[in-house]
């Protein structure tokens, strides 16, 4: 896993890196390594997470196949101090100045 640094921002890497970390599953992996688990609890426990998987399979594979509504997406919103211009690889001055012909 990688993460990039701006602007020696490390609050906002630490961020990028929780928001990863959740959503590959590991906090869930390291809670669960705390302490023993009984076999029924795991089992039961495993065929939740297989049904829960089956089911989103198959809400997406209707959503594709346009049988249920596509979920709707949320608007954008810039953040306070984000750039609301498109990326311009000669820099933010190169914009602003017109160039001499």
């Amino acid at each position: 896993m990688k993460i990039v640094v701006r602007d020696n921002n490390v609050e906002q890497a630490l961020r990028v890196l929780k928001k990863k970390m959740q959503r590959e599953g590991l906090f869930r992996q390291l809670k669960q390594g705390e302490a023993f688990e009984k076999p029924s609890e795991k089992r039961v426990r495993e065929k939740a997470e297989a049904v829960r998987r089956a089911r989103k399979a198959q809400r997406k594979k209707l959503q594709r196949e346009g049988l249920l509504p596509m979920p709707k997406l949320k608007p954008r919103v810039p953040r306070p101090g984000q750039n609301r211009t498109p990326f311009n690889p000669e820099g933010p001055q190169a914009a602003a100045i017109p160039a001499k012909v």
